[in-house]
């Protein structure tokens, strides 16, 4: 009788440590999520962010800084075009930073609160615990969600897959995907420290523009560069009617004009380096990434740089996604 009463013991012991261990529920991932993020103070980590943007790939590696509450410092390097560029959000603002170009502009924006970021993870998080109709599934090692994405101004991305590692829950991957759920912006992520610690200037914009600035792997030689006129694929129905070439101080401006029923202008000339006592440059835009730069929009203007040449959009019949359409079509090689 004890001998029976032992064993019976042991099974119910051995279902409870069973059922403990089994599959998780999607409500349980999520309120470890919202801990997880209610105790982080900080943390960096690596990334690669690919984009299946126009006709060919484009690769950066991303190095992402957060100190809680709001300071962020974002490294974003394109080796191919030697395109480097920081976002640094501190006590004084939200700046975008290009080296290359002893560049900085401010931002009025509240970034990143007010979109999805595929490559900062609280933003993640913020995603899938705001989705009541995420898709969940976990695997043998990771945790998997499909949600929708906040993106403002960019119905082309309606929908992610974030993976998570069941150990810790730091983010895997993210595919940002379109309408038939193609993957066009992938992250994949490494070497994630939950424990990182800051100096009190990591985020102090000098600091981080004269860092960049001493690394010889993010300067490009624009100097005694000269730029050939590029033109974009998406036209949005209208007419190339003028190419006009301004002289300027620093070599030509050209200015093409395309007309119909959604007419603008399209600039570009070559960047120019300002000088170490230059200080940021004010906009009231949000920053908006194209895919292979860093650009700033305003309801009627898009503007970026790109392989030492500036360019900007400017339109009142465009919506900024298609302003962005076109400067993502904008190529390297001449196209009429």
């Amino acid at each position: 009788m004890k001998r029976r009463l032992w064993m019976l013991m042991i099974g119910m012991i051995a279902i409870l440590v069973l059922s403990a261990c089994g599959p998780k529920s999607q409500e349980d991932v999520v309120s470890e999520l919202d801990k997880k993020q209610q105790e982080l103070t900080g943390y960096k980590v690596k990334a690669t962010m690919t984009l299946q943007m126009g006709t060919e790939p484009h690769e950066y590696q991303v190095e992402i800084w957060h100190k809680d509450p709001d300071f962020y410092r974002v490294s974003l390097q394109n080796a191919e075009k030697e395109q480097n560029q920081m976002i640094l959000r501190n006590e004084e603002g939200v700046f975008v930073l290009t080296p290359a170009l002893n560049k900085s502009f401010k931002f009025q924006s509240d970034w990143p609160q007010n979109s999805s970021q595929a490559y900062l993870y609280e933003s993640l998080i913020k995603d899938i615990m705001e989705d009541k109709e995420a898709k969940f599934k976990e695997t043998k090692e990771h945790y998997v969600f499909e949600t929708k994405t906040r993106y403002q101004n960019n119905k082309m991305l309606p929908y992610q897959e974030v993976t998570l590692n069941k150990k810790d829950l730091a983010p895997v991957s993210v595919k940002v995907m379109d309408s038939d759920r193609n993957p066009l912006v992938t992250v994949d992520f490494s070497a994630m420290d939950f424990k990182a610690t800051f100096d009190k200037n990591d985020f102090n914009m000098q600091k981080n523009m004269t860092g960049a600035q001493l690394d010889k792997t993010v300067m490009a030689d624009v100097k005694d560069k000269d730029f050939s006129v590029m033109y974009p694929e998406e036209i949005h129905g209208a007419e190339l009617v003028g190419e006009k070439d301004v002289k300027t101080e620093d070599g030509k401006r050209v200015v093409l004009t395309y007309e119909g029923e959604k007419s603008f202008t399209l600039v570009q000339e070559k960047a120019t380096v300002m000088p170490a006592t230059a200080g940021p440059t004010h906009i009231s835009g949000e920053i908006v990434d194209l895919g292979f730069t860093l650009g700033a929009q305003t309801e009627n203007s898009l503007t970026w740089t790109v392989d030492g040449v500036e360019f900007m959009i400017a339109s009142n019949d465009l919506t900024p996604e298609e302003m962005r359409e076109i400067a993502q079509t904008v190529r390297e090689e001449p196209i009429k």
